[in-house]
């Protein structure tokens, strides 16, 4: 199956330079050095003739429970027809387990950090990274029909995007539920196309027939099984609750931090018992819900392939299928999707292209990888900037070395959390440097997650090494056959371009904070033409990213005589929030560093808010470890309570996290009057005390 691709050499009409797959491969990681967009893309319309077509099929909130992933209870003829015919992935994984955010990633062929697209509301690619050419806007330039059917972007490029499509997008117009009057599963006694993904199953098959005769990239998005599983009532017939298993383990891991979990529940859903958990029953009545919807998405995609088949297009095209991210069925407790556990991120995924073996393989994939493999596949160069590789290697020979890890994200609030998965484990954490919690399972002991043994004194080292390649990233975890390109470029927050973001780069943005057009061409972040509080805030929120394996240890050290300046920082990063998870992260990764400060007195400092009401913060400094305890008492030196802190190390106490919590209440719990109190800090043999007043 070795292709020859033929790139033009710039500035030499009458050259052609031979690239095999392996050349696409090689040079496949460099970063461009100016946008590429659809104006400057060359019309390849005349080459494109010769080429493969594209069906591209995605499915909504799809676990791989399929009869082709070894659930025989399945009923899933057409999608393990098309398994049978191409490359079935048994370790794809999305990049970010929601609707939005992974189909941004794949579109554009760029990870989650990069395209900023963090949730299914606020987020639109197309302002995000305005110069990112999506992969059907790349495939248009390069002389193919381009068509949208359905489910197949979130957000505002879900409805038009004149850049990626011939003409606009089909897709019918959301509707929506009222949860609390409607169930979370129902069968209809109707035709398919009577239901959503029928009407779309037959807009495809029409727009096949339309754009048989010229090279065409169809993508066709179905919306089951998303929530409500609604379908036709012969696919419930399919099946009945017995022919599924309860999950193996409906609690979070022991150990696993909360943060974890999905807080998000079916209990919305007018069937759904308010009070936790479902009962077995329930649990097995939605499962069977679940998988009549698959069969119901299964026999449309198997009306879309057989008018493939009739237009005589197989043996033409490509067909890709995959599911833009996992989906909890009860395991670990947890319905639905939004975690970074192996249900909700593995993906189903396979490619079909003419002429190939079919296969199953245990490489390491990622959806990211679709956008180069597509090009590579077609013989069109592979873009620069896209951050994944072809699997092609993989297609032509399914135990070829491959990635040694995937890499996922998922922002929980403000908190972010990264994932790393291995052949063999998965590393999670949440926060810089695990801030909020860690998470380590061994798939080979542990193949459910069900213990999370990432703080065992037995597997420090292990969690050291995860951690490096995470920060690392995907870069790190290429296959050793993979020739890359030196990066020519860092990262737009790595203001030292010293390869990796840390306190450095805050100082550096901070010694020009009110400079309009400054001299470093990379303080003003947020290119906005002046350096403020929100440059900091943004290099803050991707502190410890690295590009580079080589780059020097992240530094967390904050000398004692900056503590002053960072608390400023702190303060006008609180004021200048705006609620973004970057924002938010950036304002963590701050108060994280001043906590890592060691002061070098011991000091009570001003508590906050200072007048209050009904409580407030006291923050201090300790230059050693100690017992500490704060007395309050008013005017004429009587005593209103004791807060007793216990045995603290040496540190900063100053944020809101740390600072000594006080309710204004007495010893007895009863609110204390307006008026000027003091408070005073024992520590050892020291007293020290200030005044602060509550105002009523």
């Amino acid at each position: 199956m070795e292709k020859i691709s033929k790139i033009q050499v710039k500035g030499q009409s009458s050259t052609t330079h031979t690239f095999n797959r392996r050349d696409f491969l090689a040079t496949s990681l460099k970063i461009s050095v100016g946008a590429f967009t659809t104006g400057l893309l060359p019309n390849l319309s005349t080459k494109a003739a010769s080429r493969f077509n594209v069906l591209f099929i995605i499915v909504d909130d799809l676990q791989a429970l399929l009869g082709c992933y070894g659930h025989s209870e399945m009923h899933t003829p057409n999608i393990d027809a098309l398994a049978q015919r191409g490359t079935l992935f048994n370790r794809a994984y999305c990049q970010f387990p929601l609707c939005n955010p992974s189909r941004a990633s794949v579109l554009t062929g760029l990870r989650p950090d990069t395209t900023r697209v963090l949730d299914n509301y606020t987020s639109d690619f197309r302002q995000t990274v305005p110069d990112a050419v999506t992969l059907p806007q790349y495939f248009k330039a390069h002389g193919y029909e381009t068509r949208s059917v359905g489910k197949v972007t979130h957000g505002p490029a879900a409805w038009e995007d004149e850049l990626s499509w011939s003409t606009p997008i089909w897709r019918e117009r959301w509707k929506s539920i009222n949860k609390p009057r409607s169930p979370s599963w129902q069968a209809f006694d109707v035709a398919d196309d009577q239901l959503g993904d029928g009407k779309i199953a037959n807009v495809a098959v029409e727009t096949l027939t339309e754009i048989k005769d010229q090279p065409f990239f169809l993508a066709v998005g179905f919306n089951k099984p998303h929530l409500p599983f609604y379908a036709p009532s012969k696919y419930f017939d399919l099946y009945t609750t017995q022919d599924f298993k309860l999950p193996t383990d409906t609690n979070l891991p022991k150990n696993a931090p909360d943060v974890a979990s999905n807080p998000k529940s079916l209990r919305k859903w007018r069937d759904i018992p308010q009070n936790p958990p479902l009962s077995d029953q329930k649990t097995l009545e939605l499962t069977r819900a679940y998988a009549a919807s698959i069969s119901y998405i299964d026999a449309q995609i198997g009306l879309v392939l057989d008018r493939l088949e009739g237009l005589g297009l197989t043996e033409n095209t490509i067909t890709v299928f995959w599911g833009d991210h996992g989906y909890h069925l009860g395991e670990h407790g947890i319905w639905r999707k939004n975690t970074l556990f192996e249900v909700c991120l593995r993906s189903p995924m396979i490619i079909s292209v003419p002429g190939q073996q079919s296969a199953q393989t245990d490489a390491l994939a990622e959806l990211v990888d679709l956008y180069p493999t597509l090009c590579d596949a077609c013989q069109i160069p592979i873009r620069t900037d896209l951050e994944g590789i072809s699997l092609m290697p993989v297609i032509d020979q399914p135990t070829f070395p491959w990635k040694t890890a995937t890499f996922s994200q998922l922002s929980r609030g403000s908190v972010m959390g990264y994932s790393i998965c291995t052949a063999r484990y998965r590393y999670t954490e949440w926060g810089p440097r695990g801030t909020h919690g860690r998470e380590l399972y061994d798939y080979d002991a542990d193949p459910d997650e069900t213990v999370n043994i990432a703080d065992l004194p037995e597997n420090a080292e292990l969690t050291s090494d995860l951690s490096k390649r995470l920060r690392v990233g995907w870069r790190g975890a290429l296959p050793d056959t993979y020739h890359q390109t030196p990066i020519s470029q860092t990262l737009p927050w790595d203001i030292n371009s010293d390869g990796i973001i840390d306190n450095r780069d805050l100082i550096l943005v901070a010694q020009y904070f009110g400079t309009k057009s400054p001299e470093h061409p990379k303080v003003d972040v947020n290119k906005d033409g002046e350096v403020d509080i929100a440059d900091l805030l943004i290099v803050a929120g991707h502190f410890g990213e690295s590009v580079n394996p080589e780059a020097p240890e992240v530094s967390f050290k904050i000398p004692p005589e900056h503590l002053d300046v960072m608390e400023e920082w702190l303060t006008e990063a609180r004021l200048a929030d705006d609620g973004s998870d970057l924002f938010r992260q950036g304002i963590i990764t701050l108060e994280h560093l001043i906590n890592t400060v060691s002061p070098m007195e011991t000091v009570l400092l001003p508590n906050y808010p200072n007048p209050f009401n009904p409580e407030t913060w006291i923050p201090y400094d300790l230059a050693e470890d100690t017992e500490v305890h704060i007395y309050i008492h008013n005017m004429k030196g009587e005593s209103i309570r004791r807060l007793s802190l216990g045995f603290q190390p040496a540190g900063i106490y100053r944020t809101r996290t740390r600072a000594a919590y006080w309710d204004g209440r007495n010893s007895v719990g009863e609110r204390v009057a307006s008026g000027s109190y003091f408070y005073t800090l024992h520590v050892g043999q020291t007293k020290t005390t200030r005044r602060m007043v509550i105002l009523k």
